[in-house]
């Protein structure tokens, strides 16, 4: 028989914003599968995954509507409704720019010059990193609500440490890369550097979003 704890529990968010942000890291990390395929010049599996990913969001979308709509106005929880929200929205982003990237590169048939092939997929996997981190975040949060033990905020509170350490470690390596394109962009086509550039930032982005879940979450916790 459930516990009182666990019916209020129940009847919170937190398991539906767990859910959401499983598929937001769900779509960042069918992106890294999508970015190897472009490496290798596989359109045809490249464009398999980015229709998976446009599934995956769109499965977001669906549940952060649902999770709007039949939000209480009022929470039997220590912080508000908007707070929620703007978690929601947050994590949201995660997806969006999964989507939007992989779009982007199919549109294009985008393929990073050889010479930056190792340090984008570097790139890239901090950003997957940091999708994952986040993920690991949210579920900690809801461990510590539900079950309210000092370890869990603990461990809550190094996952934000490790997340302030990707977002950095992904902000010298964006650095690196630009300087790396910047060396040899005049042996490229002008449009297509313009377009390696927007990447390597949205790229970058991901990383940035996740810590801002992270940030989020040190929000409510500080309620």
């Amino acid at each position: 028989m459930p516990s009182i704890i666990d019916s209020l529990i129940g009847k919170s968010p937190i398991a539906s914003i767990k859910a959401h942000m499983q598929l937001a890291h769900q779509c960042v990390s069918t992106l890294n599968s999508f970015f190897l395929h472009t490496l290798s010049d596989d359109w045809d599996s490249a464009e398999n995954l980015q229709i998976q990913i446009k599934a995956i969001e769109n499965e977001a979308d669906r549940l952060k509507n649902e999770i709007r709509a039949n939000l209480p106005r009022t929470l039997l929880m220590p912080f508000a409704r908007a707070d929620v929200i703007a978690l929601l929205a947050i994590q949201d982003r995660l997806a969006n720019k999964a989507k939007d990237i992989a779009g982007l590169m199919l549109g294009r048939k985008m393929q990073f010059p050889a010479e930056l092939a190792q340090p984008i997929t570097e790139l890239m996997s901090l950003s997957v990193r940091a999708a994952s981190v986040a993920q690991n975040t949210t579920e900690e949060f809801s461990d510590l609500l539900k079950v309210g033990l000092d370890s869990s905020r603990t461990d809550v509170e190094t996952l934000l440490e490790e997340l302030d350490r990707i977002e950095s470690e992904s902000d010298e390596k964006q650095i690196s890369i630009r300087a790396a394109l910047f060396a040899i962009e005049k042996d490229l086509n002008p449009v297509d550097v313009m377009f390696y550039y927007k990447v390597i930032t949205l790229v970058g982005n991901i990383a940035d979003v996740s810590q801002r879940v992270g940030n989020r979450i040190t929000i409510l916790l500080s309620k």
